[in-house]
């Protein structure tokens, strides 16, 4: 009996910690991806949102998007105000009519399992994946977000 309470105590421990292992966070998963895939362009060098938006065709001839360097400058491309816009540009085409990759989708890799892996992991992060825009996204879906630090 004590055997099988322990083996019992054992699979219960191991589905546990299995559980917090998967959890993906900007700690410990996305800051490193971002740190080595994303980081030259939206680096602290990089114009915020509002100032890129002014003159964003000089931004992107000096190969420069918005800032995205920490947490909370990356929250406002998944949650609000620019609702989905971190999803749009790096989903692989499989959630777009017309199947096209988002414009930062290459940059998650030198290979397409590479790229694939990194996007798996951003797709975790963010929980509910959805490309729609704050004026078209439901309650639910912003609910569905889990990008935990």
């Amino acid at each position: 009996m004590k055997k099988i309470i322990m083996a019992g105590l054992m699979v219960t421990v191991f589905m546990i910690a299995s559980s917090f292992a998967e959890e993906i966070s900007y700690t410990a998963n996305i800051k490193s991806i971002f740190d080595q895939k994303c980081i030259q362009c939206h680096g602290a060098d990089a114009p915020e949102y509002k100032e890129f938006k002014k003159d964003k065709k000089k931004y992107i001839g000096l190969n420069k998007g918005p800032r995205m360097d920490s947490y909370t400058y990356l929250l406002y491309f998944v949650g609000w105000p620019d609702t989905g816009a971190l999803m749009r540009r790096l989903d692989d085409g499989n959630n777009t009519k017309n199947g096209k990759p988002g414009n930062m989708y290459v940059n998650l890799g030198d290979t397409e399992a590479e790229r694939q892996g990194n996007l798996e992991i951003f797709k975790k992060w963010v929980g509910n994946w959805s490309l729609n825009r704050w004026s078209v996204a439901k309650k639910e879906e912003i609910e569905g977000m889990k990008v935990t630090y």
